[in-house]
């Protein structure tokens, strides 16, 4: 062990111990206003009220009542009794979109035992097919109406644009016209389009204004500066949770509009 030194300067003692100058003590003041500002703002513009709920892994916009999930195989076989029970005293899990077919052959392996499951556990539940713009419209149409009824109670079908497939605009936009209006004319109620935010400027501001929006954004607190004048009924705000009864990641949902909205919209047949 080294021998302690005995002479140690009383001037750096002092120095150590040498009081904050004021225009230190109003730097430091000021961080501290700057910061408490800051989570000032952030409270008083959180209008949609995110918090986070660790039995779903992600924060969730607890403004709104209605929170929901998609799934389809990639989610596996999903344990349904689990599924129902997945809540806490805040939020749980009120419906569910299934994939049902893509293009015009193709079914979802798990759609049948999937759409089943959830009217047995009482769950609302919608579907949904992932258009192919290689695939002539008609087709892709009679693709799911060949495996969708729908009951009453049941969610508006849903055209999930996520391809261009290299095709032309114009091409496109004619396609996903043909199919929402034959969709329309079979089940009698008009169906929503899901896209992401590059899509929905792309394809659809201006071509399909009429027509419920399903709209994507992961990085956003909120939709206002994206959609303002459109009528967007749902928000897929995370890729990210969890849900009891799913292996791996869900994709997150809520609904945007009031409970009483929520029941009409599936009286809608």
């Amino acid at each position: 062990m080294a021998k302690k030194n005995r002479h140690t300067s009383k001037t750096t003692k002092s120095s150590y111990l040498k009081p904050l100058p004021a225009k230190g003590w109003a730097i430091i003041g000021g961080i501290i206003i700057v910061v408490a500002a800051l989570f000032w703002w952030k409270d008083t513009t959180d209008e949609n009220q995110w918090e986070f709920v660790s039995k779903f892994g992600i924060k969730l916009p607890l403004k709104y009542a209605i929170h929901g999930i998609d799934v389809s195989h990639h989610n596996a076989r999903i344990n349904w009794d689990k599924l129902k029970d997945s809540r806490t005293d805040q939020v749980g899990i009120d419906f569910v979109y299934i994939k049902a077919t893509e293009g015009a052959t193709h079914l979802d392996r798990q759609f049948q035992r999937n759409w089943s499951e959830a009217k047995r556990i009482g769950m609302k539940r919608g579907a949904y097919h992932f258009y192919n713009p290689r695939v002539m419209s008609d087709r892709q149409v009679a693709n799911f109406i060949g495996q969708v009824r729908l009951e009453p109670g049941d969610l508006p079908p849903v055209l999930d644009l996520e391809t261009d497939a290299r095709k032309p605009n114009d091409i496109i936009v004619k396609g996903v016209r043909n199919w929402l209006v034959l969709i329309e004319k079979h089940y009698g109620v008009k169906p929503i389009i899901y896209v992401n935010e590059h899509f929905y400027k792309k394809y659809i501001a201006g071509n399909f204004d009429d027509y419920p929006l399903w709209l994507a954004g992961y990085s956003r607190t909120d939709l206002k500066d994206l959609a303002s004048d459109a009528h967007v009924l749902f928000w897929q705000h995370s890729e990210k949770g969890w849900a009891d009864g799913i292996k791996g990641f869900v994709d997150y949902n809520v609904f945007l509009h009031e409970p009483g909205d929520w029941e009409r919209l599936g009286e809608l047949r």
